[in-house]
């Protein structure tokens, strides 16, 4: 099977039965972060910024305005990443559905597809966008953030709802490929701000390409599918989306084994966070670079090993509130978040990217030191969520935002999208949240 017999080939009722579960607890999944992430700061800018400045008539994601095809993905993708919380990859080091989901959606309810094709888009672009991410970083030098194959992704899932030719969706990839957001993950893991991973910015670049290649718009072939076939030759016989990682905190997935010895700690020994009097943390290098410490904004928070490791030893989780606002100057967690020390492992860097390794030192006020074992994140693909824990998880985030009535209403549409068709599930996603 080739790349472009994957976008254009796979076909839902092919699939196996635990990739139609898995790709309904993925889209479940994705909406609920997009509705924890519908009030912050970052999401309300990117979506006034569609409404103004990307005319058009497609429906924005929870919002009662219109954007164009682009814009909606750029509103959606990065209201989906301004709450970090969404599935990834690990060898990607990085995530498929956000820049995926938000293209997908706005171009099948403008198409009219089926639920079962729109469904049967979503696990190609899983397929696809793992290989294009594992494509990408084997052949450049530059780590790269999500949007960069996350574009080409996307390109990918609207060449294949907007039924285009195999040589105008070749176009369309390699459009998608040369305007993608090759933007440094690095910098902004050194310096977190609003630009987050670049999905919004890669699904946007994804749907612009293949409408541009539509009207015959030309583009060079994209290297990562056409010059690196060692990367596609799986194709049928791995199922890449049940792969992916999701994550039980919003937050970096590399901070979460340095939350999760400390939880560990905190739960083997029940320990009140006031005995702490620092936190040791030992992991791999890209972890070590969360280096916020301090941080005074939400994104800051979110892109901390520090910060999280903080709050766990304090509340025993991380909610969303834990990382806005007035809970940034928790006067328990800030001290023990400024003065934790993280220490480079060769253990766990040699391990990184396809497992995340930390170990936590407690060092108690009485000089007590606690040390746990080697510790990976929760939820990996190796020991994944049951479907309860994630329609919890969902739950937990969209009926606050959504309402209980609402946020069922969605999850019964998703179970039935397959037979019911997408309306059921635009009416509720194409809304504005009161």
């Amino acid at each position: 099977m080739t790349p472009l017999d994957l976008i254009h080939g796979l076909h839902w009722a092919d699939l196996p039965h635990q990739v139609w579960a898995r790709a309904e607890m993925a889209l479940l999944d994705l909406i609920g972060i997009a509705a924890g992430g519908h009030g912050t700061r970052l999401s309300r800018i990117i979506r006034d910024h569609a409404a103004e400045h990307f005319g058009g008539s497609a429906p924005m994601l929870f919002d009662s305005r219109r954007a164009s095809p682009p814009g909606v993905a750029l509103a959606g993708g990065m209201m989906i990443d301004s709450l970090d919380g969404h599935d990834g990859y690990n060898p990607a080091k990085g995530h498929i559905g956000c820049p995926l989901f938000p293209a997908a959606l706005t171009l099948a309810q403008r198409q009219g597809v089926s639920g079962e094709e729109f469904l049967a888009t979503i696990v190609m672009g899983y397929e696809f966008g793992a290989r294009a991410a594992e494509a990408q970083h084997g052949s450049v030098p530059e780590f790269h953030t999500s949007g960069s194959w996350g574009a080409v992704t996307a390109a990918a899932a609207a060449a294949r709802l907007l039924k285009l030719n195999h040589e105008t969706t070749r176009h369309a990839l390699g459009i998608a490929e040369y305007h993608g957001p090759r933007s440094q993950m690095m910098r902004c893991i050194d310096y977190p701000t609003m630009v987050k991973d670049g999905s919004g910015w890669g699904s946007m670049a994804g749907v612009s390409a293949a409408l541009l290649a539509e009207r015959g718009f030309t583009g060079a072939p994209a290297v990562t599918v056409e010059d690196a076939p060692e990367f596609w030759a799986d194709l049928g016989d791995r199922w890449a989306i049940l792969q992916q990682y999701f994550k039980p905190y919003p937050v970096c997935r590399w901070a979460h084994a340095p939350v999760e010895a400390v939880l560990a700690l905190r739960r083997a020994h029940n320990l009140p966070p006031e005995r702490v009097e620092r936190i040791e943390v030992e992991t791999f290098h890209e972890s070590v670079r969360l280096a916020m410490n301090d941080p005074r904004l939400s994104d800051e928070a979110q892109y901390s090993t520090s910060f999280p490791a903080a709050l766990a030893m304090v509340h025993g989780e991380i909610r969303p509130e834990h990382l806005a606002d007035d809970a940034l100057d928790d006067p328990e967690v800030r001290p023990l978040s400024q003065s934790m020390v993280l220490r480079e492992s060769d253990f766990a860097n040699a391990e990184f990217p396809l497992r995340r390794f930390a170990r936590v030192t407690l060092v108690l006020r009485d000089g007590t030191e606690l040390q746990s074992d080697w510790t990976t994140p929760r939820w990996d693909h190796t020991d994944p969520p049951s479907a309860a824990e994630l329609r919890a998880k969902y739950h937990d985030l969209a009926d606050p935002v959504l309402g209980k009535s609402r946020a069922d209403a969605i999850e019964d549409a998703l179970s039935g999208l397959a037979k019911t068709g997408l309306a059921p599930l635009t009416d509720q996603l194409f809304a504005p949240i009161s």
